[in-house]
């Protein structure tokens, strides 16, 4: 494998990060919860996360939701994407999936690229009593109460490389470092096994979602609507720009949606203009545009009527079983960083008078 060396590298370079890093770990003002995961892409953490933070807040929680932001212009200082009732970015600014969430999850939504100060702006406004940090596993600068890994339980591991000869983002050891593991099962996919990974995964929490398709959204003048889930025999017009585009095409087919063409962009793809311009030239005898919630929070700005533009909303169900383990562990370690947290303020305070 050629590119094995350049993985071995990049494996040195990890195990020299995390041991920087570990060593310089500040602790949040909040308590903390990571939805991450090991490979390159494609395993719904930002789904997750959505439907974590929303269960959450139906416990009595004040969740928010902490991103890197990435692919947004943002300062270095953190910003408030959502304040809980306007989104005060944009895509360009915040990056895509901020914008994306802010559409749908009904708390507040913070970006920075150091994101303890996300969590700190959150904390100093008083807009939460916990955070939920996407795509958190690898920021081992910041500590966390409860890390969640995500893996696809299709695609499993991969190769059991990491990148570039394979699609790990650092060492399957990694998994030790996780609380609780949830596979992921994507409609339209089968398992093919390589899944199970017993090894790995023996003394772990193993949960098991289900990442599908709900319902199709559609723009209002900016105001995200759900419209019925009805593809069967429709001939479409597949355009996206994310990591793992074969999901997203298997998704539509086993909903019997027709595929007259696809346009794959880079992932976080930046749209414009002459873009949709030429979505609209493809779309040829199509009877819509079907892409992601990602990509509609960039197109919505471009797209005139032409073609009917809908993204697949996607939705992440658990049985009552393993949400309810989640939501008991989640609620006791919560609770137990909360006093913890307070007690360290009281002893902190009572040092200042001394």
């Amino acid at each position: 494998m050629a590119s094995a060396p350049l993985s071995i590298a990049y494996a040195g370079i990890l195990t020299a990060r995390s041991a920087w890093w570990g060593r310089y770990a500040q602790t949040p003002p909040l308590p903390t919860v990571s939805i991450g995961n090991l490979t390159l892409g494609g395993t719904g953490k930002t789904p997750f996360t959505m439907f974590l933070a929303a269960r959450l807040r139906q416990h009595g929680l004040r969740p928010a939701i902490v991103s890197r932001g990435y692919g947004g212009l943002q300062s270095r200082g953190p910003r408030l994407v959502s304040d809980r009732r306007n989104i005060e970015m944009t895509p360009r600014e915040a990056g895509d999936e901020p914008v994306m969430m802010a559409k749908s999850f009904e708390g507040p939504i913070a970006v920075a690229r150091r994101r303890i100060d996300a969590i700190k702006l959150l904390a100093a406004e008083g807009l939460a009593d916990m955070v939920v940090l996407d795509d958190g596993f690898q920021h081992v600068r910041l500590r966390r109460d409860f890390d969640l890994l995500l893996i696809d339980q299709s695609a499993g591991l991969g190769n059991g490389w990491l990148l570039p000869a394979g699609p790990l983002r650092e060492n399957p050891i990694a998994v030790k470092r996780a609380d609780a593991i949830v596979l992921v099962q994507s409609f339209g996919t089968t398992d093919s096994g390589q899944s199970v990974m017993a090894d790995i995964l023996r003394g772990k929490l193993v949960l098991r979602a289900r990442l599908e398709p709900s319902s199709l959204t559609y723009s209002d003048g900016g105001n995200w609507c759900a419209a019925p889930l009805i593809l069967d025999g429709r001939r479409v017009l597949a355009v996206s720009g994310v990591a793992n585009p074969g999901r997203f095409h298997k998704m539509l087919g086993a909903l019997g949606a027709q595929p007259c063409a696809r346009l794959d962009y880079p992932d976080h793809y930046t749209y414009a203009a002459e873009d949709w311009r030429n979505i609209v030239a493809a779309a040829g005898r199509a009877d819509m545009v079907i892409t992601t919630e990602k990509d509609l929070v960039k197109l919505e700005r471009l797209a005139a009527r032409e073609f009917p533009l809908y993204a697949l909303h996607l939705n992440v169900t658990m049985n009552e079983s393993d949400e309810g383990q989640l939501l008991t562990l989640l609620s006791d370690r919560i609770s137990r960083s909360a006093r913890a947290r307070g007690s360290a303020s009281l002893r902190g305070s009572a040092s200042l008078k001394g």
